[in-house]
C-alpha cells in the first residue's frame, strides 16, 4: 500500500547543494514528495571534477570562527548555519553512509578512495533510498507563484511544459545568469556576478622561462581601492604568470576589487613568507662574513629555488659580483627587496578550471539564514552558489553547499 505524500518539494539543480537539500528534505519531511530537476543530462558535474577528480569535500576546520575565515563573502551569514551543521557534521554524515574522509596536510579533506565518483554515488544512492525522484534534462525556464501560494515550474524554450504545483521550491542552480533570473523573477535582488578563484596573468622578465618553479610558503599582497588583501602559502610560476593555492585564494579575497580595475593591479610578494627585510639583510650580511669567497649564485638561500635565485641576482645586478665579499651594501639591500618586497603587475586573469566559482548571486539580506527561506517569497528556499556566498579554494565552497542544503531541507 503506497503512502500518500502530503506536500510536494521541488529542488531545482542537481549539484552538491541540490542533492544535499533533497536528502535533507526527504530525511526530515518524510511525508513530502521530493523531486530534483536537473537541466543537463548528467548529475553532480562539479563534484566529479573538483579536486582533480578526487572531490575536496570540506576543509578540516571544526572551529566555526576559523571556518568562516574561508569565505570572502558570506562569512557573517554562515556563522549561524555553521553552528548547526558544519565540518564535523559533514564528516559524520558521510561516515554514516560508509564514506570515510581523510585530511591532507593543508586541511583539505577527500574520500579515502581518492575518487569523486565515491561522493557522487553516495549522494545519488542515498537520494534514491529516501525516495527522491531525480529528473535530468528538465531545464526550468520559469517559475510562477499561484494565488494559493504554491509554485509552478515551466520547462522548454517557450515554457510549453509545466509541472504540478509545489508547496516548496529549493533553488540550487549555481551562479549562472540564466539560473539567477529565476530568483529575480520572484522578486529577489541579484548582486553583481564576478569570477572568483583564478590565476594571475603577469608578464615579467623575472618569471620568463621559469614555468613549473614553485615556492612552498610565499606571502602575497594586493593593494586595491584602499584595501589590502593578503595570503600566504604555495605559489607556482606558469607560462602566463602565477598560480598555486595562495594565488588562487588571494584571487577570491580580492575578486571584486580586481574586477572593477579590469584585473590590473600591483602584486607584492615576500618569497620567504613572514621573514622581514631587516632579518633577511642581517642573514645576508652574516652569510657574507662567514663565506666571503663563496660564489653568490652557487647557493640559493631562504629555500628559494635556485633557478629563481639566479633570476633575482640578475635583476639586482648582484650576478656581476661573483663572490659574496664583492657585494656592496647597496647591492645587498637591492637583493633584500627582491626577496621580500618584489612587485609584479597583474595584467589579467586566467581560469582555475577545477573549481570555477562566481561571487555574487541572491542578495543575502533577502534570505532567512535560520531556514534558508526567502524573505521575499515564502516557500522559496536557497542553497549553494545561487547565493552571494563564495569561499576560497580548499573545500569551503562544498561545505557551504552541504550546510545551506541541509538547512534548506529541514522544513
Amino acid at each position: 500500500m503506497s503512502i500518500r505524500k502530503n506536500k510536494k518539494i521541488a529542488v531545482i539543480g542537481g549539484g552538491a547543494a541540490g542533492f544535499f537539500a533533497a536528502i535533507s528534505a526527504a530525511t526530515h519531511q518524510k511525508d513530502h514528495e521530493v523531486i530534483i530537476y536537473e537541466a543537463s543530462g548528467s548529475l553532480l558535474g562539479k563534484v566529479l571534477i573538483s579536486g582533480g577528480g578526487r572531490c575536496n569535500v570540506t576543509n578540516n576546520s571544526p572551529d566555526v570562527t576559523q571556518l568562516i575565515k574561508g569565505y570572502p563573502r558570506g562569512s557573517k551569514e554562515l556563522r549561524g548555519p555553521f553552528s548547526r551543521f558544519a565540518v564535523l557534521e559533514t564528516i559524520q554524515w558521510f561516515k554514516d553512509q560508509g564514506v570515510t574522509l581523510k585530511t591532507e596536510p593543508d586541511g583539505r579533506m577527500f574520500p579515502i578512495s581518492d575518487s569523486s565518483q565515491t561522493i557522487a554515488d553516495c549522494l545519488i544512492n542515498r537520494s534514491k533510498e529516501l525516495g527522491v525522484e531525480i529528473l535530468t534534462r528538465h531545464k526550468v525556464t520559469k517559475i510562477i507563484k499561484n494565488n494559493d501560494g504554491k509554485y509552478q515550474l515551466f520547462f522548454g524554450h517557450n515554457n510549453e511544459e509545466s509541472s504540478p504545483s509545489f508547496d516548496q521550491v529549493i533553488l540550487t542552480t549555481g551562479g549562472s545568469k540564466a539560473s539567477l533570473k529565476l530568483a529575480e523573477s520572484l522578486g529577489h535582488t541579484i548582486t553583481e556576478l564576478i569570477p572568483s578563484l583564478f590565476s594571475f596573468h603577469i608578464k615579467d622578465p623575472r618569471l620568463t622561462d621559469l614555468s613549473g618553479v614553485s615556492f612552498t610558503n610565499a606571502k602575497l599582497a594586493i593593494h586595491c581601492d584602499g584595501k589590502k588583501h593578503q595570503q600566504t602559502g604555495p605559489i607556482l610560476i606558469t607560462h602566463w604568470g602565477l598560480s598555486g593555492p595562495a594565488t588562487i585564494k588571494l584571487s577570491a579575497l580580492a575578486a571584486k576589487e580586481l574586477f572593477h580595475h579590469n584585473y590590473q593591479a600591483a602584486l607584492t610578494i615576500n618569497f620567504t613568507g613572514d621573514m622581514n627585510s631587516d632579518f633577511i639583510l642581517a642573514q645576508l650580511n652574516e652569510y657574507k662574513t662567514a663565506h666571503p669567497k663563496a660564489t653568490v649564485a652557487k647557493v640559493a638561500l631562504f629555500n628559494i629555488p635556485k633557478r629563481y635565485w639566479s633570476k633575482i641576482l640578475e635583476i639586482s645586478s648582484a650576478k656581476i659580483k661573483p663572490i659574496w665579499s664583492d657585494l656592496s651594501k647597496k647591492e645587498l639591500q637591492a637583493l633584500v627587496l627582491e626577496i621580500t618586497q618584489a612587485t609584479f603587475q597583474i595584467r589579467g586573469k586566467g581560469i582555475f578550471k577545477e573549481e570555477f566559482v562566481t561571487c555574487g548571486g541572491v542578495c543575502l539580506k533577502e534570505v532567512n539564514f535560520q531556514t534558508m527561506e526567502s524573505k521575499v517569497s515564502p516557500g522559496l528556499y536557497f542553497a549553494g552558489e545561487v547565493l552571494d556566498i563564495d569561499g576560497i579554494t580548499g573545500g569551503y565552497n562544498f561545505q557551504s553547499a552541504w550546510t545551506t542544503g541541509w538547512i534548506a531541507g529541514l522544513k
